[in-house]
Order: C-alpha cells, then sequence, then structure tokens
C-alpha cells in the first residue's frame, strides 16, 4: 500500500474537495466538516469529474448530470448498488493530506 502525499489541509477547507492523479487512477477528497474521505474521482454514469461538482453535506455532485454520491460511503444517492471506491486519508504531522492507494 503506498501513502501518497496529495496537498495540505489548509488548502482544503471545510465544504471543498481536493482532486489529485496518481498513475491512471483519479481521486477525489472531501472535507466534511473537518472530516477527510477519499473516492474515485469519476462518476460511473458518464465518467464527469466529480471533484469539478459541489458538495453538499456528504453529498459529491457530478457536474456533468447530478449524480449524487455519498463521500462518506461511495454510495450512489439515486442507486444504493452503485458506489465508488474509497480510500483511508490521513492528515501528517505537518499538516499535509495522505491517501492510501493500493
Amino acid at each position: 500500500m503506498a501513502l501518497v502525499q496529495v496537498g495540505s489541509l489548509d488548502d482544503l477547507r471545510p465544504g471543498g474537495v481536493l482532486e489529485f492523479r496518481q498513475d491512471n487512477r483519479e481521486v477525489a477528497v472531501c472535507n466534511v466538516n473537518g472530516k477527510l474521505f477519499a473516492v474515485d474521482n469519476r462518476c460511473p454514469h458518464r465518467g464527469g469529474p466529480l471533484a469539478m461538482g459541489a458538495l453538499h453535506g456528504t453529498l459529491l455532485v457530478c457536474p456533468w448530470h447530478g449524480w449524487e454520491f455519498d463521500c462518506t460511503t461511495g454510495v450512489c444517492a439515486f442507486d444504493p448498488g452503485l458506489s465508488l471506491r474509497r480510500y483511508p486519508v490521513h492528515v501528517l504531522e505537518d499538516r499535509s493530506i495522505a491517501v492510501e492507494l493500493d
């Protein structure tokens, strides 16, 4: 498992989303009231960039067609049988954000 530093906590305020790419993977890191969650960045509907959408509470909304995903669980609000992959997130001592990728 690789721990990848993706940014600083100082740059990701509550209600914000940070996008990063590592190799062929795209991940969105969401700040929900100070707690961080990471999910795949591409909407399974048509591949929309979720980090470019809005974060309403825990719902990450795809900017292309409005599909909503709970960033804390990865589950789609419209179809609970559909979900995004989740990744563990850590805040390091220097306030940098790191995501575990396998």
